[in-house]
């Protein structure tokens, strides 16, 4: 504690900066520590089960898996800056201090090559989960690279700044328009397959499990609306900045909704998982006969 407290001194002395800050600050900032905070908790809590619960442990779910610990991953990594804006702004000082296509992949070969067994086993999803933290690595080098990263001072953010350049189209066809082009490419060609299949003569089963397939699809689209419904205005702001400055403490108000959006994606999860509720409910009922065990 001492030490922090020195190192806290020793930053004020530093690279600290006293600065004005407007009144909803605080507010803004305890509400997304407590979203991030929620997200975390569930997040935690929907993989301790995967863990403990060997129904939940099948090739779909580890791609679910990967979903909920990237979604912890990012609600971790924010959570902390939202604790250091905070801390900023309830001192009104700035520091400047020198991180679902593969399951849509997955059902479309479930689907459409249901023989080729070895596309779908545990071995290849966890090859092409690897491919995925891969890119997410490799993506962030050209940025780092170019140097364009800048400490916004009015938002309390390191940030590329919102304008027309290379560097600005290459993030947003790596974040936004390549990954959902590929779920909606995946999700229509399904969609399509489906209705083929039931013009000719298929069997029944062939048929529920394409239906089947096709549902979960669906849902990592719903998956994939929230996120897009609660970052458009991040989106805004970014069309904004090709034209002209976006409009002040702009990054602020865009992190708000992404930070919320991650506590409805782990809630969806929750709510569309089925492996998951039909742990949940095992534990609640083993608990609840327990306790009544106890009682008589």
């Amino acid at each position: 504690m001492n030490a922090s407290i020195v190192l806290l001194d020793s930053l004020k002395d530093s690279n600290l900066t006293i600065i004005n800050n407007q009144a909803w600050f605080i507010s803004i900032d305890i509400l997304l520590i407590i979203c991030l905070t929620l997200t975390i908790i569930l997040a935690m809590i929907f993989l301790f089960i995967i863990l403990i619960d060997s129904s939940c442990q099948t090739v779909p779910m580890i791609l679910i898996t990967n979903s909920c610990f990237s979604s912890l991953s990012l609600a971790v990594a924010i959570l902390w800056s939202a604790v250091i804006t905070f801390y900023n702004d309830l001192n009104q000082i700035q520091y400047h201090d020198p991180t679902c296509i593969i399951h849509a992949i997955y059902r479309y070969i479930v689907v459409v090559y249901p023989i080729r067994l070895s596309w779908q086993s545990k071995q290849r999803q966890l090859f092409l989960i690897c491919l995925s933290w891969i890119f997410v690595f490799l993506y962030a080098v050209p940025v780092l690279l170019k140097g364009d990263i800048q400490y916004e001072v009015d938002d309390q953010i390191c940030q590329m700044p919102l304008h027309l350049a290379v560097i600005t189209v290459y993030n947003t066809l790596c974040v936004y328009f390549i990954p959902v082009s590929g779920i909606i490419l995946v999700y229509v060609k399904i969609v399509l397959y489906v209705k083929e299949m039931s013009k000719n003569v298929t069997t029944a089963n062939n048929l529920f499990r394409a239906q089947r397939e096709l549902k979960m699809v669906h849902r990592i689209v719903i998956l994939v609306s929230i996120l897009l419904s609660l970052g458009i205005t991040y989106a805004s702001f970014l069309f904004m900045g090709f034209f002209t400055s976006p409009i002040k403490y702009h990054y602020r108000i865009a992190y708000t909704f992404v930070d919320i959006s991650l506590v409805f994606v782990i809630i969806t999860l929750f709510k569309f998982t089925d492996p998951i509720k039909l742990a949940i409910r095992k534990i609640t009922h083993r608990r609840t006969n327990t306790i009544a065990a106890t009682m008589t």
